[in-house]
C-alpha cells in the first residue's frame, strides 16, 4: 500500500529540484507505471495508459483503441506485397508508399461499427478507452522498466524548461562562474545548465579562472542530443548595451537610448547617445557622479576604454562627434557614396586617426560613413613660395663653393658666434 503522504512529498521535492511542474511529474509516473503494466500483465501491441489520482495515490489501468474502418485495412494480397517490398526495401529496392494501410491488431484497433455500438458519435481515429484490472505487484524486470521510464522522462522533462528558459533570455545578460576549459572553450555554470563561450568570442588578452564570476551576453540556445547547447559572449557589441541597461536607470527606462555601438573588444568602444528628453543630458547620465556608472562598466570589461558621444541625424555633426577625442574642423559630405573627409588641425592629426587607425576605423564603424581624415594646413605644407624655393637654393649654392660671410671692416672672416 502507498504511503499517500510519503508519496505526495517525494513528488513535491522532485518538482521543486528539478524545477519541473508536479503534473509534469505525475505524468512521468503514469507512463512508468504503464510500462511496468504492459511488461507483466499486457500482450503484444496493446496500448496502455494508467491514471493516478495524487491525492490518494489510486491508480486505473486502461487499454486504448483506435476506430479504423475496411479502407484503412490492409487486404490479404496487399498483406503479402507489403512484407515482398519490406523485403525488397531491405535490398534497396524502392516501393511505392503513396497509400499507406496499417495491418489489423485486435488489441490495438477497434472496427467503427463495434465502435459506435459503444460509443455513438465515435468518428475515425479516435480513441476509447477500456478498464484493465489493477494489480499492485510488478516484477523485477518491470520496476527496472518503470525506473528508467522515470529516468529518461525526468531528464527529457528538465532539458525542455532549460530550453524554454534560456530561449526567452537570449540576448540578455546573466551572471555565469567559469566552470572548466575545454581545450580553448570556456564552459560556464548559469545555475540549471551550463554554457560555451567560443574563442571568437572570447575578450582578447582577457584571462579567465576557475571560480571567477563575470557577466556574460547570451547569444543563443539551440538544443542538440546532449542536451540544451547556450552560447555566451563576452566580446558581443550588444554586451555593452546591457551593462549600461543595469548601471544607468535612464537607459533601462528608455529616457536615454543608445543608438549605435562600434566595439574592438578589450580595447576600446564607442557608444552614440540620445535623449527624448531635452531635460536629461544622455552623455552625463551614462558618465555618471565622477564617472561612478562609466567606471563600473569599464571595470566589468577589464578596463576596456569607452567614449560616449552625443547621436546627431546631422551627419556632419555626427562624423565630427564620432572622431574625438579629436577635434574636427569641419567635415565634407558624400550623399551618393556615403563618403566623408574630415579636416583637423596639424597636431591632432595622429589622435584623430589613433593607435593603428583605432580612432578613425571605430568612428566609420559607429558612423556607417567612409572617413578620410585630413590636415588643416595640408596645401600650405605641400606648396612653397618662389621666394623660399630661390633662398634655399642660393644657400645651396653657397655652401657648394665655399662661400663665407667676411667682416667689411677688417678683411678678416667673420667670427663663428660663440657658444654660451
Amino acid at each position: 500500500m502507498i504511503d499517500t503522504k510519503q508519496f505526495l512529498s517525494a513528488i513535491n521535492q522532485i518538482a521543486e529540484e528539478k524545477g519541473i511542474a508536479k503534473e509534469k511529474v505525475i505524468e512521468t509516473i503514469e507512463m512508468a507505471i504503464a510500462a511496468a503494466y504492459k511488461k507483466d500483465y499486457g500482450e503484444r501491441g496493446q496500448i496502455i495508459r494508467a491514471t493516478m489520482e495524487p491525492e490518494t495515490g489510486a491508480v486505473k489501468m486502461y487499454q486504448v483503441k483506435v476506430a479504423v474502418d475496411e479502407s484503412m485495412l490492409r487486404t490479404p494480397e496487399e498483406e503479402a506485397r507489403a512484407e515482398s517490398e519490406g523485403e525488397a526495401r531491405d535490398h534497396g529496392e524502392g516501393a511505392d508508399d503513396a497509400v499507406k494501410k496499417i495491418t489489423f491488431n485486435p488489441e490495438r484497433h477497434i472496427m467503427l461499427e463495434d465502435a459506435r455500438a459503444i460509443k455513438p458519435d465515435v468518428v475515425l481515429e479516435e480513441e476509447l478507452t477500456f478498464p484493465l484490472e489493477t494489480h499492485e505487484d510488478f516484477g523485477r524486470i518491470a520496476a527496472q522498466t518503470a525506473k528508467q521510464v522515470i529516468i529518461q522522462r525526468l531528464r527529457e522533462a528538465e532539458r525542455e524548461m532549460v530550453l524554454s528558459e534560456y530561449k526567452s533570455r537570449e540576448g540578455e545578460v546573466v551572471s555565469a562562474q567559469v566552470q572548466r576549459f575545454e581545450w580553448k572553450n570556456v564552459i560556464f555554470d548559469l545555475g540549471k545548465t551550463s554554457a560555451i563561450m567560443y574563442p571568437e568570442e572570447q575578450i582578447p588578452q582577457e584571462r579567465y579562472r576557475i571560480g571567477d564570476r563575470m557577466k556574460v551576453y547570451i547569444v543563443k540556445v539551440d538544443m542538440t542530443p546532449k542536451g540544451p547547447m547556450v552560447v555566451v559572449s563576452r566580446s558581443h557589441p550588444l554586451l555593452i548595451q546591457k551593462l549600461f541597461e543595469l548601471e544607468v536607470p535612464e537607459v533601462a527606462s528608455g529616457v536615454v537610448q543608445l543608438k549605435a555601438i562600434a566595439r574592438e573588444a578589450g580595447s576600446r568602444s564607442k557608444i552614440a547617445v540620445a535623449t527624448i528628453q531635452d531635460s536629461v543630458d544622455p552623455i552625463g547620465s551614462c558618465v555618471g557622479q565622477k564617472g561612478s556608472r562609466v567606471t563600473t562598466v569599464i571595470s566589468e570589461l577589464g578596463g576596456e576604454k569607452i567614449d560616449i558621444i552625443e547621436w546627431s541625424s546631422d551627419p556632419e555633426k555626427f562624423i565630427a562627434s564620432a572622431l574625438s577625442p579629436a577635434k574636427v574642423l569641419s567635415v565634407t559630405v558624400n550623399l551618393d557614396t556615403r563618403e566623408s573627409t574630415a579636416v583637423v588641425p596639424n597636431d591632432q592629426l595622429s589622435l584623430a586617426i589613433g593607435k593603428g587607425g583605432q580612432n578613425v576605423r571605430l568612428a566609420a564603424r559607429l558612423s556607417g560613413w567612409k572617413i578620410d581624415v585630413r590636415p588643416a594646413v595640408e596645401e600650405a605644407i605641400a606648396t612653397t613660395t618662389g621666394e623660399e624655393l630661390v633662398a634655399s637654393e642660393e644657400a645651396t649654392t653657397e655652401e657648394n663653393t665655399g662661400t663665407k660671410d667676411v667682416d667689411e671692416t677688417e678683411g678678416t672672416p667673420a667670427p663663428a658666434p660663440e657658444k654660451e
